[in-house]
């Protein structure tokens, strides 16, 4: 009989948006599982509450994310399935080819294409289209991207991050976890 690890709980300080995050991670195999909140207090202040599931290959299944800020409560339920993307259950076919979500500022959200590919372990560039959620607004619009194992950093392995004329070299731990994105969140450890 097989058991599912207990989950763990990691936690960043998001300069971007004057905020934290946290959330707790299941990884059964490739399989992830993250509950996750954060606070943002840029471009206005929010509170974000979110619920991530993938498949066994690490690719997104189901992103249920609700917003709140000032204005009211925002919620949005993305899936993805044998017939593509759904959006709180409409179709969104302009998503096809995507099999991973990006929630915007959201550092748990650049684990599943590298993870999937074991671009934190050894060499290797991939081009994906993601899924990208904005925050607090919760649009989606497909959105390209890059992620490209570049070696040992310090404390972790360098990845290269890209999309569109933006670039930035990530630190990853060894489980594929986010544990610098320069300019955007950093790690904090127990």
């Amino acid at each position: 009989m097989s058991t599912v690890p207990a989950p763990r709980l990691a936690v960043w300080e998001v300069t971007e948006t004057g905020g934290v995050e946290s959330a707790w991670l299941t990884l059964d195999g490739l399989a992830l599982t993250a509950r996750g909140r954060a606070a943002g207090q840029r471009p206005g202040p929010y509170w974000l509450a979110y619920d991530l599931d993938t498949d066994d290959m690490a690719a997104t299944t189901r992103l249920r994310v609700t917003a709140e800020t000032p204005a009211g409560s925002r919620h949005a339920d993305l899936r993805r399935g044998p017939d593509g993307w759904t959006l709180d259950g409409q179709p969104r076919p302009d998503l096809a080819g995507a099999l991973d979500c990006d929630l915007e500022c959201c550092p748990v959200t650049n684990t599943m294409p590298v993870l999937r590919h074991g671009l934190h372990l050894g060499p290797g560039r991939r081009e994906f289209t993601m899924a990208f959620v904005s925050v607090p607004g919760l649009q989606v619009v497909p959105v390209r991207q890059s992620y490209q194992y570049l070696g040992a950093g310090p404390g972790g392995t360098l990845v290269r991050y890209q999309a569109g004329s933006f670039s930035q070299d990530l630190t990853f731990d060894s489980g594929g976890l986010v544990l610098d994105y320069p300019t955007m969140a950093r790690r904090i450890r127990a």
